[in-house]
């Protein structure tokens, strides 16, 4: 079993270390918050005072970061991972951050003799605590191996989609597809009650039709089709409406900087804002269709 050194224990971070705790990993953890550590600690894992002391024995470091702000900090900011990690720790970054950020920080790790993968996930809080999260890789066939074993233990799927960066570049044009084909679903629905149309009858047309898709049949933005849905929670999210925008600037500002058109993609962001400033930011990303409803 591997010594890792986890930092971030958010809502996706204490859950996916949870998972390397129950395959038998021995884990050091870090947060800027200490009750979040304190719950590691209680189910196994050893505290740490700083990211740097977090990975000090270890084999592997896990970084479960909010943006790519802390990305940087943590990594190759003072007293950073980048400078004070021992020579050969393998670095995995799950943070979903944007492409430059990534591959800057993977030369900066293999300039400093460290391996270094981008591994954002796909599944949300659901999926990492069910371990059953799908990881997009980005890095060296050498380091995407090794990691492969550590991120099976959180995930049903590892998945290598090229060199460094194309791990977050594969996550942002996923989730740009998401945002947009949520909305889609969302103004169907929206549409139908104001033609009197029972929304299960439409789910089930819908579902055997060209217009099936994972937002709809995993994901339905309306009460009693898809009973795992946040929709039957009053959109208790399992993927709030902030990271989805988050998202969505992400690959709005990608496709700019490699003058990619995008259109679909910066009107669903333009949504999601007016959504979250709405007040809808803690709110599940599905939940949009109470905006698009008009209510």
């Amino acid at each position: 079993m591997a010594r890792i050194g986890f930092i971030g224990l958010g809502n996706m971070g204490a859950p996916m270390a949870r998972n390397l705790l129950r395959a038998g990993h021995a884990l050091r953890v870090f947060d800027l918050f200490p009750e979040r550590i304190g719950r590691l600690v209680a189910e196994g894992a050893t505290a740490a005072d700083s990211p740097a002391e977090a990975v000090s024995d270890a084999d592997v470091a896990i970084t479960m970061l909010p943006s790519g702000r802390e990305v940087r900090a943590v990594y190759s900011g003072p007293g950073g991972l980048i400078e004070t990690a021992p020579r050969g720790l393998l670095l995995i970054d799950c943070s979903t951050i944007d492409v430059a950020t990534a591959r800057e920080m993977a030369a900066l790790a293999r300039e400093a003799g460290l391996g270094m993968i981008d591994a954002p996930v796909s599944g949300g809080v659901s999926g990492a605590e069910a371990g059953t999260l799908t990881f997009m890789v980005g890095g060296g066939v050498e380091e995407a191996e090794r990691a492969r074993p550590i991120l099976a233990a959180m995930g049903k799927a590892v998945l290598r989609a090229g060199e460094a960066g194309a791990g977050q570049a594969a996550k942002i044009c996923n989730n740009m597809i998401l945002g947009i084909s949520m909305i889609a679903v969302c103004e169907a629905f929206a549409l139908a009650e104001r033609f009197g149309l029972d929304p299960c009858a439409l789910f089930e047309i819908v579902s055997r039709s060209s217009g099936q898709c994972w937002s709809l049949t995993s994901y339905c933005p309306v009460p009693g089709p898809v009973p795992s849905s946040p929709a039957n929670r009053d959109y208790a999210p399992g993927f709030t409406a902030q990271m989805m925008l988050k998202d969505l600037e992400l690959a709005a500002s990608a496709a700019r900087s490699v003058s990619a058109r995008a259109e679909l993609g910066a009107h669903a962001a333009d949504l999601y804002r007016r959504f979250v400033e709405g007040g809808g930011a803690a709110t599940d990303f599905s939940g949009i269709i109470r905006m698009i409803r008009g209510g």
